[in-house]
């Protein structure tokens, strides 16, 4: 079975360098005058998280001319780099043996990002995500086309059956588009009403290879 999955809010918990990278841009923002300061709430960043840049700009400041947007976007990714060089980047607790297992149950598992190609580069090399995955498929190689649009490239290059695996709608949207059965991790960045058409939810990482199985076995 091909396994979809996401990335941040799925296996990587992005807050740890997202954070402290949208606090610092905005500043930068602030300083230039287009905006007036003001405190964000972690909550009200995570937000983004499962966005593509475009999306996330395009909606968190669209009066910013679209160099503006590219410029601070690019900004963000490097402080996200950054901290991602100096070790504050996680997998969240579980999932590099819950990868391993799934790829030991004879599972093909891809990745499919809302992410700039550098920065899934990254991730890959640093925590050795070769060991796990067969295919990667960052939005950005496919100018940030909404995944549901993504798939059908990826079904050409990896037919047979699918289970999708993310924690926003983004992911959902696939199953709703194609069919396709979909777990959606509660202990992501979404909010529930974006899982309530997934097939099963995931409380934890523990619970991803559980409602995998069970979709498996329905399936069998």
């Amino acid at each position: 079975m091909n396994l979809l999955f996401d990335y941040d809010g799925t296996l990587h918990d992005c807050a740890r360098i997202y954070i402290p990278a949208f606090r610092e841009v905005y500043r930068r923002i602030t300083e230039a005058g287009y905006v007036p300061f003001r405190e964000w709430r972690d909550a009200e960043i995570t937000k983004w998280l499962g966005y593509s840049p475009r999306d996330m700009w395009n909606v968190f400041l669209p009066s910013l001319s679209d160099r503006e947007k590219e410029k601070y976007s690019k900004a963000i990714g490097t402080c996200m780099e950054e901290q991602t060089d100096s070790g504050n980047a996680h997998l969240y607790p579980g999932a590099e043996e819950m990868l391993e297992e799934l790829k030991q149950a004879g599972h093909t598992l891809l990745l499919l990002s809302n992410c700039k190609t550098a920065y899934m580069e990254q991730h890959r090399r640093i925590f050795q995500l070769d060991r796990y995955f067969t295919g990667y498929y960052p939005a950005e190689a496919y100018g940030y086309q909404e995944k549901w649009r993504i798939f059908p490239i990826i079904e050409k290059k990896h037919p047979g059956t699918y289970v999708v695996i993310g924690d926003r709608l983004h992911d959902m949207e696939i199953r709703e588009r194609w069919g396709i059965p979909a777990i959606g991790c509660a202990y992501g960045y979404g909010k529930p009403e974006e899982l309530r058409e997934a097939n099963g939810i995931a409380e934890s990482i523990e619970g991803v290879k559980q409602e995998i199985d069970r979709i498996g076995d329905r399936a069998g």
